[in-house]
């Protein structure tokens, strides 16, 4: 069973699409080209990607534009990509279901709340290491 759109009101009838297989904790899934792991995964019945840093509640797409780090997962041993922003390819081994390290490396009291105060910290850094 598939939650795939195939008859869209604006893009027409979808089909001749490329099938691409990859695995997903443990499971082969099928996506097609194009999808991101997240698409792939919501087409395929999958919606919990990982579980919660401190308290393990299961975490699923929320923003599905890049924004928000909620859908961190595993991809070929490389850790917190997010799966909204990443395409499949063939035989990819996507792994969830364990914690995922925090996008940023400071406590969260310490997180940027705007973009001008992750530029400042960022120019901050930069600057720290051309003194070092």
């Amino acid at each position: 069973m598939t939650n795939r759109i195939l008859n869209h009101p604006v893009l027409g009838v979808l089909e001749n699409q490329t099938p691409i297989n990859f695995t997903f904790d443990g499971q082969v899934f099928t996506g097609f080209e194009g999808d991101t792991i997240a698409s792939a995964l919501l087409a395929n019945g999958i919606r919990q990607l990982r579980v919660h840093e401190a308290t393990g509640a299961p975490r699923a797409i929320y923003c599905n534009i890049g924004h928000c780090f909620e859908c961190r997962v595993t991809v070929n041993q490389s850790e917190t990509l997010r799966a909204c922003m990443t395409p499949i390819q063939e035989n990819m081994i996507v792994d969830s279901g364990k914690q995922q390290p925090a996008p940023f490396h400071a406590a969260p009291e310490e997180w940027p709340r705007t973009y001008a105060e992750y530029e400042e910290k960022q120019n901050e850094a930069k600057e720290g290491d051309a003194h070092v």
